[in-house]
């Protein structure tokens, strides 16, 4: 497990983090289909929080993305690097999820996020912001619609509709079981809107999350109870 420090010059006010998304959003890249679903690695990312001792810790599960059977794993643990804040939550986040990712023996690939990308009020959630700072390819894939609004899809798996800020389509609500509540895909980076649904169907074989998320969450879960053992 790899202990982790807030980055020297991280943002500690909110007006310092709108001021790094500001700088950050101009580069997301919308212009790449990003990996065909099924091939290569996809990485789930995830944290856990332990307000009260001031803790975060975050996993990067590494999945073939053939036979979703795990190919590699790692932690890491850190102190809480920004208050939270709706809309900022990346800044939380982020410091320990790159170290996750860095202590992987191997490249993640397709990296997908428990949250959101362009579905983001600013249009720069964490998996955006991940995927600036990394040059991964990145998509979100989150249990809620934030603030955006989307007409319910038709009951099969597979169904989707567009989760809307107005008249522009930010992402998807997809139906990833039958007559399931949908999940919430957005692009993050490097990747388009249809191949991120891809992908989300791809993970989606058995459960309504992802499975990079479920196991990602599962061992994120685990590195926080370690972490509050010692």
């Amino acid at each position: 497990m790899t202990t982790v420090c807030v980055p020297a010059g991280w943002p500690a006010t909110e007006e310092a983090a709108l001021a790094v998304q500001d700088e950050l959003r101009g580069r997301v890249i919308l212009d790449e289909p990003g990996p065909a679903p099924g091939t290569g690695h996809v990485t789930g990312v995830d944290v856990a929080y332990d307000d009260e001792r001031d803790l975060v810790a975050a996993a990067a599960v590494v999945l073939d993305a053939a036979t979703l059977e795990t190919v590699a794993e790692a932690t890491a643990v850190g102190r809480v690097s920004f208050p939270y804040v709706p809309g900022l939550l990346a800044f939380r986040e982020i410091p320990t999820v790159r170290a996750a990712l860095d202590a992987l023996p191997c490249s993640p690939g397709l990296v997908v996020c428990d949250g959101y990308g362009l579905a983001h009020p600013r249009r720069f959630g964490l998996a955006s912001h991940l995927g600036v700072l990394t040059g991964l390819p990145t998509i979100g894939v989150a249990k809620n619609p934030f603030t955006f609004a989307h007409d319910d899809p038709e009951g099969p798996r597979g169904c989707h509709a567009p989760l809307l800020a107005g008249t522009e389509e930010v992402g998807r609500a997809l139906r990833t079981r039958d007559a399931v509540k949908p999940v919430f895909v957005s692009v993050g980076h490097r990747v388009s809107l249809d191949n991120a649904c891809a992908h989300a169907l791809a993970l989606t074989p058995r459960y309504r999350l992802p499975e990079t998320t479920r196991r990602a969450d599962a061992l994120c879960r685990g590195a926080l109870r370690e972490a509050r053992s010692e």
